[in-house]
């Protein structure tokens, strides 16, 4: 259930749209208005192609790298939720033993 302005496409429609833009010379803005995305996707899709290519600015992570920044973020929070309740169990267990 997404906004009435968000549609996902497929891998292949965004291969598609970002080859157009590579292989004919046209821009961006023309090449959206003819598949029907909003310029704005297509440049962001556009500009990932060529940072996974080992096109992209310094610094860009590619869609690959991307995932395993998010991979390896979520399972910092798990790790840091699992502390907690360790130290929390410490905390308690550590009272008890003083009774």
């Amino acid at each position: 259930m997404g906004s009435k302005y968000t549609e996902r496409y497929t891998a292949e429609s965004k291969g598609d749209a970002i080859a157009l833009v590579g292989s004919t010379g046209r821009t961006v803005a023309e090449v959206a208005r003819e598949v029907g995305v909003s310029p704005e996707s297509l440049r962001g899709w556009y500009k990932q192609a060529k940072t996974d290519r080992g096109e992209g600015r310094p610094g860009e992570l590619s869609t690959a790298e991307r995932e395993e920044l998010k991979r390896l973020r979520r399972l910092a929070a798990e790790q840091a939720k699992t502390i907690e309740v360790l130290r929390k169990a410490a905390v308690f267990f550590a009272k008890e033993s003083d009774r």
